[in-house]
């Protein structure tokens, strides 16, 4: 299934039905006066988050969505039907905002949450509304009030607790694989992941947080090199980074260079980001082999600045109940700081 994150929709509710102009014909009934129903009501265009989508794919195929339109009034007083509401769903974490103006109309990020983005028009009142002692016949009835209409651009960010960073083949696919019930594809290449992908982690009895994987980023990703940094919105919501550095010798990289180069990629694309907590995973110690001098310094380098370091092997599970003990007792004093 392809990822797809951004989309631009037109949506529109419901014209209203117009009221009826009737009056009763009835043989015993003389004068029998107006008796015009009203319209029914537009349906609304009704956005709801969904759990179990996990990408806007079904929005790259169609692009427009009307909710129904109002019956019109009959005679006899009869009202017209009300236009059944059009209900689309999103995945939970998608951002809806008004593409003209920019604003943002809501952030739904609770399963179930609903948001009217375009309210049918009302119905128009029938001639048996208008009927008064000095007219006692009308002849005119209201139109229908037409549904609103606006372009919308959908946004969205996945929600997780703790976000992976890092280059390409730092061991980010292959540590979520490890850790979690997700599988994405793993392979001896750059850019092997090509969106991200989530995973929950159970660290203890009842206890888990969600963690997500984005491809890899490089020197220059905020001027388009690589994959680009868009894919950093999807943890833009994350409480936790977690930064992979790999110290395997053969890609001929600085691990100190590295953690200062993605910094300042997440601080091209957002302030805020660059300031979340990080945890740094030293990953590929199954490759130093019997000298690891150069992992003492590195952990020294990082204690040194008082960043919490875990020195890892995704491929043989070395280090990662530590660490994955570690993010789940830091996300959970993350949650329950934002509560208080």
């Amino acid at each position: 299934m392809r990822f797809v994150d951004t989309a631009t929709v037109y949506v529109k509710g419901g014209d209203g039905g117009r009221g009826c102009v009737s009056f009763r014909r009835e043989k015993f009934v003389p004068k029998g006066g107006p008796n015009g129903g009203d319209g029914g009501k537009g349906g609304d265009v009704v956005f709801v988050a969904d759990r179990r989508l996990t990408t806007l794919l079904d929005f790259k195929y169609r692009h427009h969505y009307r909710a129904e339109r109002g019956r019109h009034g009959k005679g006899s007083l009869c009202h017209g039907r009300n236009g059944k509401d059009l209900i689309v769903r999103v995945a939970v974490g998608t951002i809806v905002k008004d593409r003209d103006t920019g604003e943002i109309l809501v952030d739904l990020i609770e399963d179930g949450q609903r948001f009217v983005c375009a309210r049918g028009g009302r119905g128009g009142k029938g001639n048996a509304h208008f009927a008064t002692p000095t007219n006692r016949a009308p002849r005119y009835a209201q139109p229908g009030q037409p549904g609103e209409e606006r372009w919308l651009v959908l946004e969205l960010k996945l929600l997780a607790d703790v976000g992976i960073i890092g280059f390409p083949n730092a061991g980010k696919s292959t540590l979520i694989s490890r850790i979690s019930s997700a599988r994405p594809k793993i392979a001896d290449y750059p850019f092997t992941t090509l969106v991200p992908n989530l995973g929950t982690v159970r660290y203890a009895e009842h206890r888990d947080f969600v963690i997500a994987d984005i491809p890899g980023l490089i020197e220059g990703a905020h001027r388009g090199k690589g994959l680009g940094i868009r894919f950093l919105r999807h943890i833009e919501r994350t409480k936790l980074l977690l930064h992979m550095i790999d110290l395997s010798s053969d890609t001929g990289r600085d691990p100190k260079r590295d953690f200062v180069v993605i910094n300042e990629e997440l601080r091209a694309f957002n302030k805020r980001l660059a300031g979340l907590p990080q945890v740094v995973a030293l990953n590929k110690i199954d490759l130093l082999g019997p000298d690891r001098e150069r992992l003492h310094g590195l952990l020294t380098y990082f204690r040194d600045r008082c960043i919490k370091v875990f020195p890892i092997s995704a491929v043989t599970g070395e280090g990662l109940k530590d660490l994955v003990a570690f993010l789940g007792t830091e996300v959970e004093r993350l949650r329950d700081r934002e509560q208080k």
